[in-house]
């Protein structure tokens, strides 16, 4: 009997031991699909086109003048500062998809030199963008709009500040706040993955 209780113990021990050591999910993905737009015009789906995949998505507006920059900026420093990024993914998800077309990120995505792989620049329909906006909890309110010389309208989007981390099984693992997270911080959590 004793022979039988103390690889059970060991057994034990060994699966607390590597729960603890894992990042439980805050959420799972896997239920849902979404049919997005990339940059360059091909059909997206998440999150099934990104599993198997480590990957970092932020969120944005092409249009922003201010931490929509540094979210981006954040994004492809990640890329840049790792030593081997593997298979990650890199992500950049509009939520104003009436003004950010492909082509607009297209031409964000160039101004970050960013127009290229490992990166996507994603935008939808609006009603397909909303729900995915809903489902990872990024909330947006337009604040300020008017009427400029030019017949275009001048508006501010209040939104979240938001950089998700996204194992291989599409479960989100880390919510970071995306203008402000130290890059070296998500750098480390995403070589855990790895």
């Amino acid at each position: 009997m004793k022979s039988f209780i103390y690889p059970l113990i060991a057994i034990t021990a060994l699966a607390i031991a590597l729960s603890a050591c894992s990042s439980p999910a805050l959420d799972d993905y896997s239920d849902v699909s979404y049919e997005l737009t990339d940059q360059n015009g091909e059909t997206v789906i998440f999150p099934d086109d990104f599993q198997g995949s480590p990957l970092v998505i932020g969120f944005i507006y092409t249009h922003c003048p201010d931490i929509c920059s540094f979210i981006t900026a954040n994004v492809g420093k990640v890329y840049e500062e790792m030593d081997n990024p593997g298979d990650t993914q890199f992500v950049m998800v509009t939520f104003d998809p009436e003004r950010d077309t492909p082509e607009v990120m297209k031409s964000y995505a160039r101004a970050f030199d960013m127009d290229r792989e490992p990166f996507k620049f994603l935008t939808g329909d609006p009603d397909t963008i909303d729900e995915f906006m809903r489902r990872v909890s990024v909330r947006t309110q337009e604040s300020y709009s008017r009427e400029v010389e030019d017949g275009e309208r001048m508006y501010f989007l209040n939104h979240s500040d938001k950089i998700l981390l996204i194992n291989q099984n599409s479960e989100l693992i880390f919510d970071y706040g995306g203008s402000m997270t130290p890059v070296n911080i998500i750098i480390e959590d995403l070589q855990k993955l790895l």
